[in-house]
C-alpha cells in the first residue's frame, strides 16, 4: 500500500512538472511576456486612475445651454453644421513658440481611441505648466482620422454668443437692411456681441472660450483676472459702439461713419472735410493727424489698438509725428485685446492706476489716453466677434499652415467689420486696393516704403473683401482710379 501510494505522489508530480513545462514551451513560442503578478495589479490600478479624472465632455449641445440669461450662441455656417463634437472638445492646444510641433499623445490609449481623445479632454487647463504638455499625432488610429474628416479642426470654433440687441436708429438704408440681399447674407450675423462687457464674464463663457487663444478667446487668461477687469465696463457705454447717439443734435435717421486707415492711397487726396463730415470717425495705431488734416480731417471718435500695435506705433512711427492714441472729448478707445495685458491695462486706464502687472507693470495710462479718460470712453471687442471675422470674412489659408495661431483680421481691418455690424452706412478711406503698389505704406511717410506683407495678417485676401463689400454696396470705399 505504501509503494502505491508513493507510486502515486511520483506520478502526480510528473504531470504537474510537464503541464508547467507546457506552459512555458507555448508562452516561448507565442512571445508572451512573463509578468509577476502584482506588476501587472499595479499596472491595472494605474490605467483605472487615469480613467477616473473628471472629463469636459461638451458636446455642441451642451454649449448650447451654457450662455447667459439674455443671449444664446449661433451655430456655424451650414457647411460646418456636420461636426463631431469629439475632436472640437477633445484635442488641447499647446501655445509655445513651437505650436506646429505639438502633438496629441494617443500613448496611453487602451482600447479604442476615443480613450485618447478622453485623456487629451484632461488637459484643456491652460497655466503655463499644462501647456508644456504635447499632442501626438504620429500614430493616429484609423478611427480617430475618420472622425476628423468631418470635422472643423479644435481652433475655428464657429460658434458665437447672440444677443437680442434693439437698433439705434430707425435707418430706412441701413447695411443691416441691405446685407440680406447680398452675397454676404449667411455669413453676416446681426445679434452677435461686437464688445465685451461685465456681464460677459461667466464662469460658463470662460469654459466656453478658454479654449480659443489670442484675440480668438480667452486661453490663458484665469477666471479671476478676467472678471477684476471686466468688471469695471459694466455701463451702457461700454456694449454700445455708438453710445452718444441719442445726445448729439442731428437730424439723421442713419449712422454715418468714416474709417480711416493709415494707407498711402490718402496723401494728397483732399479728403479731410469729407471724412470729419461723418458722424463719427473710426481711426487705428500709427494715426498721425498733426500736419495731415486736409487729407484725413482732425476728428477722432474711434480709436481702434490692441496695446502690442499701440506700443510697437509709438516706436515706430515717432518720427513721422505719432506720440500716441488721439485725445479729445468724443474720442472713445476700442481695446483688441490679444493678451492679458489689453485686458491690464484697460482696467488701469478705467481706475487711473498704474498697470498692476504684465509688461506694462507701472505703466501710467493717462499718458496714452488723457488725464480725463474714464470707463465709459473704453470698449473692447469680443473674442467671439474677432473669432467670427476670421472664420465667416476672412477665412485665410494661413489657417492651414504652422501659423494658424498668430494669424487674426488686421487691427484695421477689425475696425471695418466693426462698424459694417454697428454703423448704418460706412465709407472708408486709406484701405488696401488694387492699385497698392502706387503708394507708399502710409500716407504719412517721408519716401516711399512698400506695403509689408506678414503671416499674422491676410492683407491681399483683406484687400479682395474690401472690394466685394464695396461691389455689393455695403460700403463706399475710397479707391483713386
Amino acid at each position: 500500500m505504501m509503494g502505491m501510494g508513493l507510486h502515486k505522489r511520483l506520478l502526480f508530480g510528473t504531470l504537474a512538472v510537464g503541464c508547467l513545462l507546457c506552459v512555458y514551451v507555448l508562452a516561448l513560442t507565442l512571445e508572451m511576456p512573463l509578468v509577476p503578478l502584482y506588476s501587472f495589479i499595479q499596472r491595472t490600478s494605474s490605467n483605472s486612475r487615469d480613467s477616473e479624472k473628471p472629463l469636459n465632455r461638451q458636446s455642441n449641445s451642451d454649449q448650447l445651454a451654457y450662455p447667459p440669461p439674455v443671449s444664446t450662441l449661433h451655430p456655424p455656417l451650414k457647411t460646418h453644421i456636420v461636426q463631431k463634437q469629439v475632436l472640437d472638445d477633445g484635442i488641447p492646444k499647446s501655445r509655445s513658440d513651437d505650436d506646429d510641433k505639438a502633438r496629441i499623445d494617443t500613448k496611453r490609449a487602451t482600447e479604442k481611441p476615443v480613450q485618447a481623445i478622453k485623456h487629451a479632454e484632461t488637459s484643456k487647463s491652460r497655466s503655463e505648466e499644462e501647456n508644456k504638455a504635447r499632442i501626438d499625432i504620429q500614430r493616429p488610429t484609423e478611427k480617430l482620422v475618420e472622425a476628423a474628416k468631418p470635422t472643423e479642426p479644435p481652433f475655428i470654433g464657429d460658434f458665437y454668443m447672440s444677443e437680442d440687441i434693439p437698433p439705434q436708429t430707425d435707418c430706412s438704408d441701413s447695411i443691416r437692411d441691405r446685407v440680406g440681399k447680398t452675397e454676404f447674407g449667411e455669413r453676416f450675423l446681426e445679434n452677435i456681441p461686437v464688445l465685451q462687457w461685465a456681464k460677459h464674464a461667466t464662469r460658463e463663457q470662460h469654459q466656453r472660450l478658454s479654449r480659443y487663444p489670442g484675440a480668438h478667446g480667452w486661453e490663458g487668461i484665469d477666471f479671476k483676472t478676467l472678471v477684476e477687469t471686466l468688471s469695471v465696463l459694466n455701463s451702457s457705454a461700454n456694449w454700445q459702439m455708438l453710445d452718444d447717439w441719442k445726445t448729439r443734435d442731428n437730424k439723421s435717421e442713419c449712422r454715418r461713419c468714416a474709417l480711416v486707415g493709415n494707407g498711402g492711397i490718402l496723401k494728397n487726396s483732399q479728403k479731410g472735410k469729407e471724412i470729419d463730415s461723418h458722424h463719427y470717425v473710426f481711426r487705428t495705431n500709427g494715426a498721425v493727424i498733426k500736419g495731415f488734416e486736409q487729407d484725413v480731417g482732425s476728428r477722432t471718435t474711434h480709436y481702434t489698438f490692441s496695446t502690442n500695435t499701440l506700443m510697437n506705433s509709438i516706436q515706430s512711427y515717432a518720427g513721422a509725428g505719432y506720440e500716441g492714441p488721439p485725445v479729445s472729448k468724443e474720442t472713445r478707445y476700442i481695446f483688441l485685446p490679444d493678451h492679458d495685458r489689453d485686458y491690464l491695462l484697460m482696467k488701469a486706464a478705467a481706475t487711473h492706476t498704474l498697470v498692476e502687472s504684465g509688461r506694462e507693470k507701472g505703466k501710467n495710462p493717462m499718458k496714452y489716453f488723457g488725464e480725463d479718460v474714464s470707463a465709459d470712453k473704453l470698449k473692447m471687442y469680443h473674442p467671439d466677434f474677432i473669432r467670427y471675422l476670421r472664420n465667416r470674412f476672412l477665412r485665410s489659408n494661413t489657417l492651414k499652415t504652422k501659423y494658424k495661431y498668430i494669424y487674426r483680421p488686421s487691427t484695421g481691418a477689425t475696425m471695418l467689420l466693426a462698424a459694417l455690424h454697428t454703423c448704418d452706412q460706412v465709407s472708408a478711406y486709406g484701405f488696401m486696393t488694387p492699385d497698392y503698389k502706387n503708394y507708399s505704406d502710409h500716407y504719412y511717410d517721408s519716401s516711399y516704403h512698400p506695403v509689408g506683407f506678414y503671416a499674422n495678417h491676410d492683407l491681399r485676401m483683406e484687400m479682395d473683401l474690401w472690394q466685394q463689400l464695396h461691389k455689393a454696396g455695403l460700403i463706399r470705399l475710397y479707391m483713386r482710379n
